[in-house]
């Protein structure tokens, strides 16, 4: 016979989600972009989470959508971590978007490592934000992440191919950017409905 749990019980386990809308004031994390920023449940970015970017190929804009984030929390100084680029970061580019070079740090290593250096730096509270280019991970690898994001307190963006939209994610917020017209899909938020309509940026 299976063991009976009162409501009152459950509450106070905090076991059952009330349904709140979360404080659009709290850890304010502004994308930079004032569309995006007015459509998300947040008003930006969710705070100590992962936000997953699908892309249908590296450097199709997602660095032109993160450079505000990371540019304003560079000059506050806020380490930014970038773990596994598929490309090597071109230092005039950052400096012209507004990212603090000082601030800027590029872990190189291969993709069997990548995840755990992420993790690493997630947990470590010590960074603003941590990006990285996963080309294997599943879900539980995702979880990881998200619950470092959680216990570090800081931004983890995963940038990964438009293909894994057909999978679920463990992601506070998923956004696809679509090339033609250059434009924002909103696939997944927490705290909210995603908005049917995109959002150009």
């Amino acid at each position: 016979m299976g063991q009976v749990v009162s409501l009152e019980g459950l509450l106070d386990q905090r076991r059952v989600w009330k349904g709140r809308q979360p404080s659009r004031s709290a850890g304010l994390q502004p994308t930079g972009h004032a569309d995006l920023d007015a459509v998300l449940p947040t008003g930006g970015w969710p705070d100590a989470a992962l936000s997953e970017i699908l892309l249908s190929a590296p450097g199709c804009g997602e660095l032109r959508l993160l450079w505000p984030t990371l540019s304003r929390l560079s000059q506050a100084g806020e380490r930014v971590v970038l773990v596994a680029p598929p490309h090597i970061p071109y230092p005039q580019a950052w400096q012209a978007a507004g990212v603090v070079l000082d601030c800027l740090s590029v872990i190189d290593t291969g993709e069997r490592d990548a995840l755990w250096a992420v993790e690493q730096c997630l947990r470590s509270g010590s960074c603003g934000a941590v990006l990285c280019w996963p080309q294997q991970t599943d879900d539980r690898s995702l979880r990881r992440l998200q619950v470092a994001a959680e216990t570090g307190q800081t931004l983890a963006f995963a940038c990964r191919s438009l293909s894994a939209a057909r999978n679920p994610s463990p992601a506070a917020l998923r956004l696809a950017i679509d090339l033609d017209p250059p434009q924002l899909r909103i696939l997944k938020c927490r705290g909210g409905q995603a908005p049917a309509a995109p959002v150009s940026f």
